[in-house]
């Protein structure tokens, strides 16, 4: 801020000073010379004053080519491209010769509108007029192409320049690296260095920004050996890709060397680039620090600064600094700010559960919301199970004319899919595909796992091969698909046809293929895909694929298999892994094991309902009430309640939801009715016994909502 107003006060005394040279000149009588009149016309430009530097320019008695040029460029730089283009125009028209200045002007100001169509015009009449040779015009039609993305032609306008310069090297590596051309952009640069052209920081920092990879370490410090010939280490714009650089090839110590001998030339975005350094590799409390380090050295954080901080503080075990700084926000009063308020908002929704009502009300009290702020709700209320809320928010969304993106798609299909609204599905896939984003990665992916929730595996196989075959997302999905659906045998063909056409597999496809395996029994075939996911494919297994593999054996009966995996696994065991093996110890009926299971997930989350219910089902088939009322009173006494299973039903593109013993609804008396006849009727088909036991295990149960979170969701809804 304090930056800012330091700007505009230079700005408003740059003004002044232009202001009282031009009343002094008139008292003089000399702006009738068109040197002295060329003077004051760019000093307006220059503050951005337009209103005084268009008047100036008709008053003018005489213009000249240096006039014009001055009018163009102080639109250009001030990003009033086409009010350059047509002062331009308008300059053609009155018979004035353009020249250097005016194609570089002009051409800049192209480039950065990227209206490439306009730059062909522009070459057109270079070429015409004979500034082909000309330095400053061929540079700027390099650099018109090369930041257009049209690196073929900008080579061309290179290898035609009379002479060569750093500027025009570094355009065209820039423009290289902008394509992601790093065999092009290196090559370009060894030969710049044959050619006797210094290396300066704007061939480098470019060539940095390529080098985003564990792969690339070797590279990147062959590029700081550049760096420290040629002096450069004390240029912000190079050590700040540097640092970013080494970050994303893996060596944080690297950067944090390449950080501390920058400490006589570090600007805002050098703290920022080891901010976001520190982040990229978990390291929140250092990023803490780094962050108080900044304001007690005069670095007053930006927007940049604010939103990664607060991104990292997105877990529950950061909740009280993410609150801390969102203290902070209001405290130095950025809470009006988009990007800080959505970064707020993704920081309350990866939280926990109990922190949407938060997000909801950051998102009321923004004055002006994007397309992000939406979407960050919308998919809140999905992955938080509202999906009913989610639904109703996407309506909002619509008739707000907020640009649905896949982002939006993606979570709507979601809930479509936790809900099966096959019609309501079918209408939104209808609007994808109005949309022209049907066959994005991610809405296919949405579109399948919708498809194969409400029980159409057909159509969830149409939408996958509708989708470009390139990306793992898609192939993940269909083969989760088939599998759930119980054709393992299609998943597993899926995942060799994935291998032959050489798509990337990633930890997500051998979850599926794992999955596959144990829905069909093939525990050998399973077993081997996990022993082979890292000498085979690179990927480590997670405590997913062995919670996977738990199953596997689960299923099969296998249950000391199942116990020796987990005591082989390199990891501890985490509560996701134990639920699998007390699923499977109930299925083989080992209630010793199950006992011993449930005793240390009772440790680790006393809170989860799943642990209780699981046990007291299996003491209630054993007949074992004594142990059944124990789990029963554990629960009562720490407050646990079990939440209830929800069914839904779609009828004339209507959604009704029903839980255990529940009367709500206005038809509830036939639905009991015809509820009576269904177990009379399963009674007369000798099934009396497992319906006793059935119903023995069904307490009455209350389900539990936040009222104030429901609350809060209409409110939003309703003031959207």
């Amino acid at each position: 801020m304090r930056a800012l107003h330091s700007l505009l006060g230079s700005t408003v005394n740059a003004l002044c000073k232009v202001s009282i040279t031009h009343c002094r000149e008139i008292k003089l009588g000399v702006l009738a010379d068109v040197y002295y009149g060329n003077n004051i016309l760019n000093g307006y430009a220059r503050c951005h004053d337009f209103f005084l530097a268009h008047k100036m320019f008709d008053d003018m008695p005489q213009r000249d080519t240096v006039s014009w040029n001055t009018m163009i460029a102080g639109h250009v730089n001030y990003g009033n491209f086409e009010t350059a283009w047509e002062i331009l125009r308008e300059m053609k028209g009155c018979g004035f010769d353009f020249d250097g200045y005016t194609f570089g002007s002009i051409l800049k100001g192209v480039a950065c509108a990227y209206r490439c169509d306009l730059g062909e015009q522009v070459h057109s009449m270079v070429v015409k007029t004979g500034y082909v040779g000309n330095v400053y015009s061929g540079s700027a039609l390099l650099d018109m192409y090369a930041k257009c993305g049209r690196v073929e032609e900008a080579y061309v306008v290179f290898d035609s320049l009379p002479e060569r310069n750093s500027v025009s090297w570094n355009a065209l590596i820039a423009g290289f690296v902008q394509v992601g051309d790093r065999k092009t952009a290196f090559w370009l640069m060894n030969c710049m260095e044959q050619e006797g052209v210094k290396l300066d920081d704007g061939a480098i920092a470019p060539i940095l920004t390529l080098l985003d990879d564990a792969e690339f370490y070797k590279s990147t410090m062959q590029i700081h050996c550049k760096i420290l010939k040629h002096g450069l280490d004390c240029k912000s714009t190079v050590c700040n890709a540097t640092i970013t650089s080494y970050s994303e090839c893996g060596s944080i110590e690297d950067a944090e060397t390449v950080f501390d001998g920058a400490f006589g030339s570090r600007d805002l975005v050098t703290w920022n680039s080891m901010l976001a350094a520190y982040l990229i590799h978990k390291k929140e409390l250092l990023a803490c620090k780094l962050f108080i380090d900044m304001q007690m050295l005069g670095f007053e954080p930006d927007i940049y600064s604010y939103t990664s901080i607060i991104s990292a503080y997105s877990e529950d075990v950061h909740k009280n600094h993410g609150k801390s700084y969102h203290g902070l926000v209001i405290k130095r009063g950025l809470e009006k700010s988009e990007p800080i308020s959505n970064a707020l908002i993704a920081r309350y929704l990866k939280s926990n559960s109990n922190s949407m009502e938060e997000a909801l009300q950051i998102f009321k009290s923004m004055e002006s919301k994007d397309r992000v702020s939406w979407n960050s709700i919308l998919t809140g209320l999905s992955q938080m199970g509202l999906n009913e809320y989610a639904l109703k928010f996407f309506g909002h969304m619509r008739y707000a004319e907020v640009d649905i993106d896949h982002y939006a798609f993606s979570a709507v299909l979601r809930s479509c899919s936790d809900l099966a609204t096959l019609q309501l599905g079918q209408e939104i896939h209808a609007l994808a595909h109005k949309s022209g984003l049907e066959s994005n990665e991610f809405v296919a992916s949405s579109l399948i796992f919708m498809y194969t929730k409400c029980g159409i595996i057909e159509d969830a196989r149409k939408s996958f091969e509708q989708t470009p075959k390139d990306s793992s997302i898609t192939w993940n999905s269909i083969i989760f698909g088939y599998a759930q659906h119980g054709q393992g045998y299609v998943a597993l063909d899926l995942f060799f046809q994935m291998k032959k056409e050489k798509v990337k597999l990633d930890h997500i496809t051998f979850v599926a293929v794992l999955t596959a395996c144990s829905h069909m029994g093939l525990v050998e075939q399973g077993c081997k895909f996990l022993m082979s996911m890292e000498s085979d494919y690179g990927i480590t297994p997670r405590m997913e694929h062995y919670a996977c593999a738990v199953d596997l054996y689960g299923r099969a009966g296998r249950l000391d298999e199942a116990k020796a995996l987990i005591e082989a696994m390199p990891f501890k065991p985490d509560a996701m892994v134990l639920r699998t093996l007390l699923g499977a110890c109930r299925a083989c009926g080992n209630i010793e094991l199950a006992s011993q299971i449930a005793g240390y997930l009772l440790e680790l989350e006393p809170e989860e309902h799943c642990t209780y219910v699981l046990l007291s089902d299996m003491y209630g088939h054993l007949k074992r009430w004594d142990e059944k009322a124990s789990v029963k009173r554990l629960m009562r006494e720490r407050g646990v309640r079990k939440v209830p299973g929800w069914s839904w039903i779609e009828i004339k593109n209507e959604v009704f939801s029903f839980k255990a013993e529940d009367r709500s609804h206005s038809h509830c008396e036939e639905i009991y009715c015809v509820l009576g006849v269904l177990m009379e009727e399963i009674k007369r088909m000798d099934f009396d016994a497992n319906v006793k036991a059935l119903l023995h295990d069904l307490d009455p149960m209350d389900w539990y909502c936040d009222n104030a979170l429901l609350q809060n969701c209409d409110s939003v809804l309703s003031a959207a």
